[in-house]
């Protein structure tokens, strides 16, 4: 593993920052960059580490082909809750959910916790989304463990958001918590990096993620099928097409261009021009949740229950690990190998830079 990802070197490099609850920052010049592979996008948690954990106990009956209402009626909000602490916990090796959360969630370079932004990408295509359960768990956690208002809590999906905070009403969250629908939609060009077309176009992105409004960006997934161009599944790395322009990955080269916008600062982070390095990590959560998964999709109602969640800080090694351990390894289902390798050669890392040669940690 790179010195970088140590756990001694990130508590040795930023105990004072921490003990402070202030981020090491570098002022960030406006001379676009674009992200050095094998850098790290997270200073306190390890990019390569995957979480899972499976728990009939977060349904109250088997009931896979089911509709989100009634999988509403069906989820235990408090045993999904204490699973999602056990997750971050595992996730950040430490035993207290109050400092695993803190430890996961990095307020922005001179700001307080109560003027940060957060933004959170869900998944709200045909007729599966997220459960209320994880959504207000994990909004709670910000608003309880950190101090970030309500108000300044996000949740959107840009492509298949409209008319979501009717359609999808999430219950259990903070008051005052924002569901934006579309917010405002996919409308501001930027840069993408290589592998899409060399580096020397541009797409469009979510408006508050280019300008830099939003400090900490949390995607929230589902998982399910979807074509051989995105490894024969949707997770955390495609979400992020509705962030930014879809079109795109319905062309020739939508496995570039894939790989390309989960290399942007508009996902990772401000980055230093010189050496790519993320300077400030902005998505610094993902999380999938199958506790309802298809082999098939993206659209009707899911086939399997499985009772899943997990979690990582790195989209595309997160995807990988779920990929081949879960989506292949546990339920049996076929994904493409070569898309689903690049997941980690395309980000600068082979299957044995990962713990366990790849495995996923499970958490019990």
């Amino acid at each position: 593993m790179p010195p970088m990802l140590r756990r001694h070197f990130i508590k040795g490099a930023l105990l004072g920052a921490t003990n402070l609850g202030m981020f090491p920052w570098v002022w960030v010049p406006k001379a676009r960059a674009f992200w050095t592979p094998r850098t790290a996008v997270h200073p306190q948690v390890n990019p390569l580490r995957v979480v899972g954990l499976t728990d009939p106990k977060m349904t109250r009956a088997q009931e896979p082909v089911s509709s989100w209402s009634r999988q509403e009626k069906l989820v235990v909000p408090s045993v999904v809750g204490e699973n999602l602490d056990k997750l971050v916990c595992a996730l950040t090796e430490t035993k207290n959910p109050k400092e695993a959360w803190s430890t996961i969630f990095l307020r922005p370079p001179k700001k307080s916790w109560s003027e940060t932004v957060v933004a959170i990408k869900t998944n709200n295509i045909s007729q599966q989304h997220t459960r209320s359960a994880v959504m207000a768990k994990v909004c709670q956690s910000l608003t309880q463990f950190l101090g970030v208002k309500p108000s300044n809590i996000h949740i959107y999906d840009g492509v298949h958001g409209s008319g979501m905070s009717k359609k999808t009403p999430f219950v259990g969250m903070p008051e005052g918590v924002r569901i934006e629908d579309q917010w405002g939609g996919i409308t501001t060009f930027t840069p993408i990096p290589p592998p899409w077309r060399k580096g020397q176009d541009q797409a469009r992105c979510l408006k508050p993620l280019v300008d830099g409004s939003v400090d900490i960006l949390i995607n929230i997934a589902l998982c399910k099928g979807h074509s051989d161009q995105y490894g024969g599944f949707t997770m955390t790395m495609k979400n992020h097409l509705g962030t930014f322009d879809p079109s795109f990955a319905h062309r020739s080269g939508a496995t570039d261009y894939l790989m390309a916008i989960n290399q942007t600062q508009e996902i990772l982070g401000p980055m230093d021009p010189k050496t790519g390095r993320v300077q400030y990590p902005r998505q610094q959560l993902c999380i999938i949740d199958a506790l309802w998964a298809s082999e098939g999709g993206p659209s009707g109602y899911p086939r399997h229950q499985p009772n899943f969640l997990a979690m990582g800080v790195f989209s595309p090694v997160l995807d990988f690990v779920i990929a081949t351990q879960f989506r292949a390894g546990k339920m049996g289902w076929e994904i493409d190998r070569e898309v689903t390798r690049r997941m980690l050669t395309d980000f600068g890392y082979d299957i044995g830079d990962l713990p366990g040669g790849g495995k996923m940690i499970e958490v019990t």
